[in-house]
């Protein structure tokens, strides 16, 4: 940054921190690079926000800062990873942004944030202020659906959206490092309210959430299947067991044609004598009701697995599978098993309490999402994707 940039991004924090000091800790943790001509200030998910310098130059450290402010918020509150979970592309992405700005706008612009322009808020998208980003989305859906506009949007990046930009790359904290940046804010945020001050009523529940979490797992897992599921149906690639139709101008050329792959999905379901029958249905039931959405019920194949593996079962519902077993328990026989099957799943969705050895390395060929059941399931190995289900919280939740 030129010198005038570094002495105006050292007012803006100093500003951020004075005026919200229980972000402070955000503020300062998030690291500021230059991105001349990108006309907007973004953030990614590994808490590096770029910024165009001739876009900023005219700013005050108040609007400098209140942008910092808001853009921390996006990571707070994980709006990239639950975007995830509702989109389906850049354009709905785009959507989303404006909702996730006004779930962050209707709590701190009436608490002191100054930000350029014309902050997005709940009545302008036809909602009522103190809802959730997924709760605006549906009003912007809406009301674009009827032709009307939600406002303008203002690319803040990956970490607002969860869409990868060019040039992420890696860096930037890793995710544990980023994890606890935002536990120190929480806890920021807990002890000002206690004795310092008022705080924004719905960063003070994003506070009590994060040190004290209830979230709904159904979304949760929804979100990890789709997310695996997009990364493969989003391949694509070259074959030659159907020619191209360009194949005719090519003389004895055979040109391959463009292919699309549709997801094989195995489900290997933990039927040692430690498993609780009935929470493993009730879970096999949201996988099932996962997939038919997702348009793969005919691509499932179950495996029962305790230490020994049972014939892998082709259903198209969770009321035919046959859950054998009762025996030890042994996952990673289950996932090799999963892996041998012909054609091999692109994704295996493993629901065990936990008490099981693991492979000690990811397995080759397929995306394992573990469903941990119980809220005392020991954690999963760190190359699967886990979502910890314990349906006696409200509303069956993860902890």
């Amino acid at each position: 940054m030129t010198e005038r940039g570094i002495d105006g991004l050292a007012a803006a924090r100093l500003w951020a921190a004075t005026r919200f000091p229980y972000l402070a800790s955000g503020v300062f943790g998030a690291a500021v690079i230059p991105s001349p001509g990108s006309a907007t200030v973004s953030v990614d998910e590994s808490w590096r926000m770029r910024a165009d310098p001739e876009l900023t130059a005219d700013w005050t450290a108040a609007q400098l800062g209140s942008v910092l402010i808001h853009h921390v918020c996006h990571l707070l509150r994980s709006h990239g990873e639950r975007a995830q979970a509702v989109t389906t592309g850049p354009e709905e992405a785009r959507a989303w942004v404006r909702a996730a700005d006004a779930e962050i706008n209707d709590d701190l612009v009436p608490a002191g944030l100054d930000l350029p322009g014309q902050p997005i808020l709940p009545r302008h998208l036809g909602a009522e202020d103190g809802l959730l980003a997924e709760q605006y989305f549906e009003h912007v859906r809406v009301r674009e659906a009827s032709g009307r506009r939600s406002g303008s949007w203002l690319d803040c990046g990956s970490g607002a959206d969860g869409v990868p930009r060019p040039g992420e790359g890696p860096g930037g904290l890793p995710g544990w490092q980023a994890d606890l940046l935002k536990r120190q804010v929480a806890q920021d945020v807990l002890s000002y309210a206690r004795q310092a001050g008022t705080v924004p009523a719905g960063l003070l529940r994003w506070a009590e959430q994060t040190l004290n979490p209830k979230v709904d797992w159904r979304r949760l897992l929804a979100a990890e299947l789709r997310r695996a599921v997009a990364q493969v149906a989003g391949a694509v690639d070259y074959s030659y067991r159907r020619p191209s139709r360009r194949s005719a101008v090519a003389g004895d050329v055979v040109l391959p044609a463009l292919r699309r792959p549709v997801p094989e999905v195995a489900v290997v379901c933990d039927t040692s004598g430690s498993m609780h029958e009935e929470l493993l249905a009730m879970v096999l039931a949201e996988v099932d009701g996962l997939l038919r959405a997702l348009g793969l019920a005919r691509q499932v194949r179950v495996l029962a697995c305790d230490t020994a593996v049972a014939p892998a079962q082709r259903v198209t519902s969770a009321r035919q599978v046959q859950l054998i077993g009762g025996g030890g328990t042994n996952m990673g026989a289950g996932i090799a098993a999963a892996v041998a099957l012909r054609p091999r799943p692109a994704v295996t969705v493993v629901l065990t309490d936990g008490y099981t050895p693991w492979p000690a390395q990811a397995p080759k060929g397929t995306r394992v999402v573990v469903g941990l059941l119980g809220p005392q399931a020991p954690d999963a190995p760190r190359w699967a994707r886990a979502v910890r289900v314990d349906p006696e919280l409200p509303g069956g939740g993860v902890r």
